[in-house]
């Protein structure tokens, strides 16, 4: 028997099931589909949401070549190869990238002038986040859209139209249920599940099912849940102190099978930010989290990932630093460039080198009084400040 999937497959914009928020008749990229203007685009979310399959729907809508590479084997020569057999063509392919996250920097910059002139149509699909995968300048020349995972309701359109294909199928409520539960929102692998379990048996029943795929789908995702929202949950409540919440929003992405380096990334961010001067050292544990627990992996990485959410979450708070690098950043992309005194250039005039003076004396060091910096005076931050206020009031 033919895949369910590939017999299920929409073949139109009309036929298309889910992502109303993206392309919806009334959205923007539904309107510049109709009129056959495609600009570059990246598609990013849980697998079975329709990402590659509306890649296709786009390519046979506007009547051009398809191309479909996959990051992982990718080679730029392949790139190049298709680049210049539509040089002096009138025809503007659709190249579709899948797992596009793991495309290399030097693949991202060959993409860039074929984008930029606009010669070929760029589509990407990825279940990462592409803001924190792809370079700015792959960005800024394509609109990016996230795939939701499919609705119960979408599900179910989906299920009905695949049990009218299976004309001597038998199912009951019970079944139904599971298969729409247990695929969290993964519409290839509802239909996984379904054609094989209709192999085994044309009577379908939860017994089956539930043989087939013991517990439902998880990969940190559920419908209500994506991985970015178990992230953030995690991470504010370590910045909370909370932590046996912190603790379930790290089980939930470890039992999902969350990528590592998605969670030691916003540990050591959290590390640095929420915690900051107020304990150094989490700075220190996180990065040494991020190093272990890439190199052992799971399942032992959950004790190493486990020993710094509660090390973050015992420890004291303070964004001190956080805030006062962005009030700088703002002042200067608001225009204040302040000239360099003479005592502190490269070939400087007149320094006075601190440790000739027991560790500071006074000197200046801008050009203008500036207050970036305001100490919340928690943990070792209150020692720092004490120290630094120390220094300067010995040798005044």
């Amino acid at each position: 028997m033919v895949n369910l999937t590939n017999l299920l497959n929409p073949k139109t914009l009309d036929d298309f099931i889910g992502q109303s928020h993206i392309i919806g008749k009334d959205k923007p990229l539904y309107k510049l589909l109709e009129k056959k203007e495609i600009p570059h685009l990246f598609f990013y979310g849980k697998p079975g949401t329709g990402k590659t399959t509306l890649a296709k729907i786009i390519a046979k809508h506007i009547n051009t070549d398809f191309y479909h590479f996959n990051a992982t084997t990718l080679k730029v020569d392949d790139l190049r190869v298709v680049f210049k057999r539509y040089e002096n063509t009138l025809i503007k392919p659709l190249i579709f990238i899948d797992e596009v996250h793991r495309l290399s920097k030097n693949q991202q910059e060959v993409l860039l002038p074929v984008m930029e002139d606009y010669n070929v149509i760029i589509i990407g699909a990825s279940t990462e986040n592409p803001y924190h995968t792809l370079t700015s300048a792959i960005r800024s020349r394509s609109f990016l859209f996230k795939f939701l995972p499919h609705s119960k309701q979408d599900l179910t359109i989906l299920l009905n139209k695949a049990l009218k294909l299976l004309s001597d199928v038998l199912i009951d409520e019970d079944a139904k249920e599971y298969l729409l539960v247990s695929s969290i929102g993964d519409a290839r692998a509802m239909l996984n599940l379904l054609d094989f379990a209709y192999k085994v048996d044309t009577n379908i029943s939860p017994e089956t099912l539930k043989n087939l795929r013991q517990t439902s789908l998880k990969d940190g995702m559920s419908s209500k849940d994506s991985h970015y929202d178990l992230a953030s949950a995690m991470i504010k409540s370590i910045r909370g102190s909370d932590i046996d919440a912190a603790l379930y929003y790290l089980a939930r992405l470890i039992d999902g099978g969350e990528n590592i380096d998605f969670i030691t990334r916003r540990l050591v961010i959290s590390a640095s930010e929420d915690i900051g001067n107020a304990n150094p050292n989490a700075l220190n544990l996180a990065v040494s989290t991020q190093i272990s627990s890439k190199q052992i992996g799971y399942p032992e990485a959950r004790i190493i990932l486990a020993q710094c959410v509660v090390y973050l979450a015992s420890s004291p708070k303070s964004n001190s630093s956080y805030l006062a690098i962005n009030h700088a950043l703002q002042d200067i992309q608001n225009g204040k460039i302040l000239s360099i005194p003479q005592n502190i250039r490269d070939h400087a005039v007149g320094y006075k080198y601190p440790h000739d003076y027991n560790g500071w004396c006074p000197q200046q060091y801008i050009t203008e009084n500036l207050k970036y910096y305001n100490t919340h005076q928690i943990g070792f931050e209150k020692t720092l400040f004490e120290w630094i206020n120390k220094i300067k009031l010995v040798r005044e």
